[in-house]
C-alpha cells in the first residue's frame, strides 16, 4: 500500500511549518542566532521538537530558510525606496537609508543577518542576502553613469564597497543602540558614488 497525505494533512503540516518559521523568525529577533535553538523555537510554536525536526533537520536548515524569507522581504523595501522620485545619486541614498533605518529598528535581527557568528548553511544566505542588495544598488549605479549623472565606474564595485560598508558600520549600532551613524552613511554613499552635490550630510 503507498501511504498518501490527504488535502486535510497537507494543509496542517502546512500551517505546522508557517508557524514555526513565525516562530523562529520571532526568537531570531528577540535572542540573535544563538537563541534560536530547535527546542526554543518548538516551545514558542507550540509544538513537540520532534515536529520542528520533521520540517527541518536542523537549525541551520531552519534559520538559512528564515534569511531567504526576510531578505525578499528587505529587498522589496529598498527597491520600493529607490523608485521613489529623484535622481540616481539620491535613489542609491534612499536604499542605503531605508536598509540602515530598517536594521536600526530591528537590531537583534539585523545584527544576526549581518556580522552574528553562524553555521556554513545560513553563511551562504548571508552571501546572497548582500548580493541581493548590491545588485539593487547596482542597477541604479550603472543607470547614473548610462546618464552621465555618474563618473564612468564599476557598478557591482561601487556597489559591492558601498553595501560592505554599510554592513560593516552598522554593526557597531546594532550591539550598543547608536542611531547618528545614518546621515554619515548617507554622505559616504555620495562621495562613493562621485556625486558632485557629495558635501553634506
Amino acid at each position: 500500500m503507498v501511504y498518501r497525505r490527504t488535502p486535510e494533512i497537507r494543509a496542517r503540516l502546512e500551517s505546522q511549518r508557517a508557524a514555526i518559521l513565525e516562530a523562529a523568525i520571532d526568537l531570531l529577533a528577540e535572542s540573535g542566532y544563538a537563541g534560536c535553538s530547535m527546542a526554543a523555537v518548538a516551545s514558542k510554536a507550540g509544538v513537540a521538537t520532534g515536529s520542528v525536526y520533521k520540517h527541518f533537520p536542523g537549525k541551520a536548515e531552519l534559520v538559512a530558510e528564515l534569511f531567504g524569507l526576510v531578505v525578499t522581504r528587505e529587498v522589496e523595501a529598498v527597491e520600493q525606496a529607490a523608485e521613489q522620485p529623484g535622481e540616481v545619486p539620491e535613489r542609491v541614498v534612499a536604499v542605503v537609508q531605508t536598509f540602515a533605518d530598517r536594521a536600526l529598528k530591528a537590531p537583534r535581527l539585523a545584527y544576526a543577518l549581518l556580522a552574528e557568528p553562524v553555521d556554513a548553511p545560513v553563511e551562504e544566505q548571508r552571501l546572497v542576502f548582500r548580493q541581493a542588495f548590491r545588485d539593487v544598488v547596482a542597477r541604479w549605479v550603472a543607470e547614473g553613469v548610462r546618464a552621465g549623472v555618474l563618473p564612468p565606474q564599476d557598478a557591482d564595485l561601487t556597489a559591492g564597497a558601498i553595501i560592505g560598508a554599510v554592513a560593516e558600520v552598522l554593526t557597531g549600532p546594532l550591539t550598543s543602540g547608536g542611531t547618528d551613524a545614518v546621515p554619515e552613511l548617507c554622505l559616504f554613499t555620495l562621495r562613493a558614488l562621485g556625486a558632485t552635490h557629495a558635501t553634506h550630510a
